[in-house]
Parts: structure tokens; sequence; C-alpha cells
């Protein structure tokens, strides 16, 4: 969506200027507490924006960058390709070290790519019927991040 791309070229202008004024640290050996990444695959319904609230908003006070990761058409399966591009990103992108990367994205076995300092998945889940009324709800209601944004099931009471 153009709400997505904006935010994500924000991201991206944010860290391009953090990158000019403190200079490339690809010479920088990062020491084993500043270079782990927290993977954060969402799973839809399951309190996953707050979750990452929290994140955003602890990230400035315990040092490190928090990233969405944003996919083409909010399909979580990426190509050969898009796999081979993450992992390289991932593991080799210093400037975003320790980080917390979130997104809705299936699991990478980076060890299939010859990885040896793997980032750490994490998820939250919540009980099949609970996560179904968050979901019958937010079809209805909507949420407050886009509130103009009008749904196809919004007021239908079936």
């Amino acid at each position: 969506s153009l709400t997505e791309r904006a935010i994500a070229r924000h991201e991206v202008r944010e860290i391009e200027q953090r990158h000019t004024v403190d200079g490339p640290r690809q010479d920088v050996t990062l020491d084993e507490d500043d270079d782990v990444v927290i993977i954060y695959n969402r799973v839809p319904k399951t309190a996953s924006t707050s979750f990452t609230n929290i994140a955003y908003d602890l990230c400035a006070k315990n040092k490190y960058h928090v990233l969405h990761i944003n996919t083409t058409k909010n399909n979580p399966v990426m190509s050969l390709q898009d796999q081979v591009r993450f992992v390289k990103n991932v593991t080799s992108w210093k400037e975003m070290k320790p980080g917390f990367y979130h997104g809705h994205i299936s699991y990478l076995d980076f060890a299939k790519f010859g990885v040896k300092k793997k980032p750490i998945y994490i998820n939250v889940i919540r009980d099949p019927i609970e996560r179904l009324v968050s979901y019958y709800y937010f079809l209805r209601f909507g949420d407050d991040y886009r509130p103009g944004l009008r749904r196809r099931k919004q007021g239908d009471k079936k």
C-alpha cells in the first residue's frame, strides 16, 4: 500500500543518513552481544502489533534497532533469490545490529545458506478460537492504525 511504501522510504532514508553521518562500519567487528538479530515472524491476530509496539518503545533506551520486514503483496513465502538476498542482508548489515526485525514472513533456515551466526526466531501464539474472534472484529471494525481504510466485510453482520 502507499502507506507501507512511504514508511519503507522513510526507514531507508533514516538508515542512509545514519550511514553517511557515522561512516561505513564494514571494517568494524561487532562483539558477540551486538551481533544479534531477533526475527519476530508475526502470526496475524496474536497481539503482534502490541508486542511490536513494545519493541519500538524500548529500542532507544536499550540500544537496538527495529526494522519492519515488508514482503511483496504480504506473501510470507520468499523466492529463492529473495531468500538469498534476505540472508545476506540480515547477516551482513552491521548498522542494524543488534536488531529486532518483524513482519509476516515464513521461517527461513539460515544454516542452509552456510551461515554460522543465525538469527533468533520468536513468535507469539494465541488460542485458535480467540484468534478467530479477533479476526472477526478486525474485519468488521478495523483498527486504529489505518482508520480511513474501508474493508470489504466492514459493517457485515453475518
